[in-house]
């Protein structure tokens, strides 16, 4: 039975079928109605006959939509995600250079709006942006570490801290400054080596930073480095273990506590390899924790001066392959 008014392409075919609406060609009958989409005049055809079988139809494809510049294809659907270091709605309008068919009208708009102050400051945000991803990324440092750090380069652009002072150390000491916030200290030297700044711009820059913005700063201990430098120098876990527990029997002794934690840590890395049996000289040290030789070896002296106060029954009781008779002579 079918149901038809007209010219109505309608019908319902079988009693098995009752409950579907099929939509046919009312000349052509065919049991495989051959029905085309012209979403571009929003017409149903018949693609046998040609015959007009409804209009006004909805196109409900993705609305794909090419914003490249080049031809070819460009499947995005919207614009770039929203920087949350950037300020404002981040919907500018950027004026190409080109399209003007050569009169240089479209070059001067361009020149122009990038002298403007907005665009003249998210244009500097932006490149910094890049520079301390491209930066904390040499080293894995954490994404937090990497936010930490854009935050702080914010705020001191947003303040106008950075009038006088170069660029290249602002980026250094806000790094510097976020591994400390983030529980993940590194040296000085070792962000020197990263930012190709020297040492007394960084840390000039970081004291400036530090009081202007007051942001808090916690202290480089050294057990927050020995887990980095054991584990660059190939030491096992009952090496990296049995360093943590001497570096803070160290740091209370009179004669060690004027010690950078630095040197603190790399003397301990190097008198508990020698204990372990696989023992670093201190010139592999010396590269990894960027701590002259000489600094590694007089502090070593001191440790194995006090080698009783330290090496007590419940370090051997955690190594049993621990000997003292390993450790070398200063």
């Amino acid at each position: 039975m079918s149901i038809t008014d007209g010219q109505q392409p309608f019908a319902i075919s079988g009693p098995e079928r009752q409950r579907n609406v099929i939509l046919e060609c009312p000349y052509c009958r065919d049991q495989v109605p051959n029905l085309v989409d012209d979403f571009a005049s929003g017409d149903y055809i018949c693609g046998n006959c040609g015959l007009v079988l409804g209009d006004r139809i909805v196109d409900t494809r993705s609305e794909w939509r090419t914003f490249a510049n080049e031809e070819g294809d460009d499947p995005s659907r919207v614009g770039n995600a929203a920087n949350p270091f950037l300020d404002g709605a981040q919907l500018d309008t950027l004026i190409s250079r080109n399209g003007d068919n050569g009169s240089g009208l479209a070059r001067d708009l361009n020149r122009t709006q990038g002298r403007t102050t907005a665009q003249r400051h998210e244009r500097n945000l932006v490149q910094a942006y890049k520079e301390i991803s491209a930066l904390c990324d040499a080293y894995d440092m954490p994404r937090t570490t990497v936010d930490i750090a854009k935050q702080l380069y914010r705020r001191v652009e947003n303040e106008h801290l950075q009038r006088g002072k170069n660029n290249d150390a602002i980026i250094a000491a806000c790094i510097f400054l976020a591994c400390r916030q983030d529980n993940a200290p590194r040296t000085f030297k070792e962000i020197c080596a990263l930012t190709k700044v020297d040492r007394k711009d960084i840390g000039r820059t970081f004291k400036f930073l530090k009081s202007k913005l007051g942001a808090a700063t916690g202290t480089t201990s050294s057990g927050d480095l020995i887990a980095r430098f054991c584990s660059n120098l190939n030491l096992d876990q009952d090496t990296r273990r049995i360093t943590e527990i001497l570096t803070r029997k160290a740091k209370d002794m009179d004669n060690i506590s004027g010690k950078s934690p630095v040197s603190i840590a790399s003397a301990c890395i190097y008198l508990t390899s020698h204990l372990m049996g696989s023992g670093r000289d201190a010139k592999a040290i010396s590269e990894i924790a960027g701590v002259g030789e000489a600094t590694i070896k007089a502090t070593y002296k001191t440790l194995y001066a006090n080698r009783k106060d330290l090496l007590t029954p419940d370090i051997f009781t955690r190594a049993p392959k621990a000997s003292e008779a390993n450790l070398p002579n200063p």
